[in-house]
């Protein structure tokens, strides 16, 4: 049985004790997107169109800041600090990634050949944020978006 924890009960997927810490814009939903986990872009608009991010993808561009339909409007925090769901262990300080449901886990470090004979793959485009507070898998965590 999954226990969330939500460390910010009082607020909504944007903390507005901060005094309006995060920048939102409105985006169509191109499927079903569940509040407080990363989106990405899915087509241009107008207007452009979102879905909830994977682990595979690059180019996380915020976090949904409610339900939203297929075809519906969804307003999506595209800067500042954000609640979001852990998908796992994550310490203050690290960057964050998506996971496969769209929550934030962990940025793993990757190796790099400096021999050049392989190629690789830089991975800042992948990073969503830092977070600003510990968690485990199931707590709802404030980071900052990057």
């Amino acid at each position: 049985k999954l226990r969330l924890v939500d460390k910010w009960p009082g607020g909504s997927g944007i903390i507005h004790d901060f005094g309006g810490s995060a920048i939102a814009s409105i985006f169509k939903a191109a499927s079903r997107i569940s509040k407080n986990l990363f989106v990405k872009l899915a087509a241009d608009g107008p207007p452009p169109q979102v879905q909830q991010a994977t682990s595979v993808d690059y180019g996380v561009i915020g976090v949904a800041l409610s339900d939203a339909e297929e075809g519906s409007m969804v307003p999506v925090a595209i800067a500042g600090i954000v609640k979001v769901e852990a998908g796992g262990t994550i310490a203050a300080g690290e960057a964050v990634c998506s996971d496969d449901s769209g929550r934030a886990v962990a940025l793993v470090d990757q190796e790099v050949n400096e021999g050049g004979t392989n190629t690789y793959t830089i991975y800042y485009a992948k990073r969503a944020g830092i977070a600003l507070q510990s968690a485990v898998e199931g707590d709802q965590i404030l980071i900052l978006l990057r």
